[in-house]
C-alpha cells in the first residue's frame, strides 16, 4: 500500500495518523507548528483522502500499512500521534512494534472495543447513522456542497460535523460530486473499526512498556470516560492521560493551543 501523505519540517519523525472520515488536510496546521522540531509525515490511510481505496478496511490492515510507510521512508523509531481511528491503529502498532516506537500519543479514544455488549456506547449507532446517510446522498441531483449540507441535516443535526463530512467531497468534473472516503468500505467494516484491543492478550496481561504514552482526552467527549482510564493503564502502564477543558472530540481543532502545548512539552521533554 502506498499511502499519500504530507511531510514537512527536519528532526526526530513524528507521523500523524487521522482518524476515521478524516484526511491528511485536516491536520496541515498542526503539523507545521510541530514541524518546528520534528520531521511530520501526514497519512491518508487507506479509503481516506487521496490514499488507494480497498474493500477490507480493519487495524491488521492499517498496522501492515504503517509498517510499509516507515520501511519506505527509511525511518528507525518513530513517534505516533493517532486521533480516533488513527489513534486506535496507533496502538494496534505500538503493542506489536515497540521496538520502533520512540512515544506514542493517543487523541480521544479507548483502547477497548466500542461495541462490547457489557460496555455499550452510542457511538456505534453514531458512526452507523454517518455512514449511511452520506451513502443516501444522490450526489447526481447535487449542484453545490449546501445542497448535499441540506440532505445530510435531516439526519445528521451538528452543522459542525456536517461540515467535517463534507470536507470529503469533491468535484468529479464540472457537474458531478464525488466522496474521497470509500464510504462502502467503511460501511461494510465499521464492526471491526469500533473494536478494541483485549489487555489480556498483550504480553500476558502486564501490558507494553519501554516508550512514553500520552493519552488525551477532550472533556466534553465520551470517548474516553471513567472506565477506560484502568483499561489504558494495564495496556500502557506508564500512560499519562490528559484532558483538555472546553473540547469534545475534534480536540485538537476545538482548544488548538492547549492541544499544542501539551504534545509539544510531552514530545520535547
Amino acid at each position: 500500500m502506498n499511502m499519500e501523505f504530507r511531510k514537512f519540517g527536519e528532526g526526530p519523525p513524528l507521523i500523524i495518523a487521522h482518524g476515521l472520515y478524516g484526511a491528511s488536510d485536516n491536520w496541515v496546521g498542526i503539523g507545521r507548528e510541530l514541524a518546528k522540531t520534528h520531521e511530520v509525515f501526514i497519512i491518508d490511510w487507506r479509503n481516506h483522502g487521496k490514499s488507494p481505496h480497498t474493500p477490507e478496511h480493519n487495524y491488521d490492515l492499517l498496522k501492515k500499512d504503517l509498517l510499509d510507510f516507515i520501511n519506505q521512508q527509511n525511518l528507525k523509531k518513530v513517534s505516533l500521534l493517532g486521533h480516533s481511528m488513527g489513534g486506535k491503529a496507533c496502538m494496534f502498532f505500538a503493542v506489536d512494534y515497540p521496538e520502533i516506537i520512540q512515544s506514542l500519543i493517543v487523541v480521544d479514544i479507548s483502547p477497548r472495543s466500542y461495541i462490547s455488549l457489557d460496555q455499550p456506547a452510542p457511538h456505534a449507532l453514531d458512526h452507523m447513522n454517518v455512514i449511511q446517510s452520506l451513502i443516501k446522498v444522490d450526489l447526481k441531483k447535487a449542484e453545490s456542497r449546501m445542497d448535499i449540507d441540506m440532505v445530510l441535516a435531516d439526519t445528521i443535526k451538528s452543522p459542525r460535523i456536517r461540515q467535517f463530512l463534507l470536507k470529503n467531497i469533491h468535484r468529479k468534473n464540472l457537474n458531478n460530486f464525488e466522496w474521497k472516503i470509500n464510504l462502502q468500505s467503511l460501511h461494510d467494516n465499521l464492526p471491526g473499526i469500533l473494536g478494541g484491543l483485549n489487555p489480556k492478550e498483550i504480553n500476558n496481561g502486564k501490558g507494553v512498556t519501554g516508550f512514553p504514552v500520552l493519552f488525551i482526552k477532550g472533556a466534553d467527549s465520551d470517548y474516553i470516560s471513567d472506565i477506560d482510564y484502568p483499561i489504558i493503564k494495564s495496556i500502557f502502564p506508564v500512560a499519562d492521560i490528559v484532558s483538555i477543558p472546553n473540547s469534545g472530540h475534534w480536540v485538537h481543532a476545538e482548544q488548538t493551543e492547549l492541544f499544542l502545548k501539551n504534545i509539544k512539552y510531552f514530545l520535547n521533554n
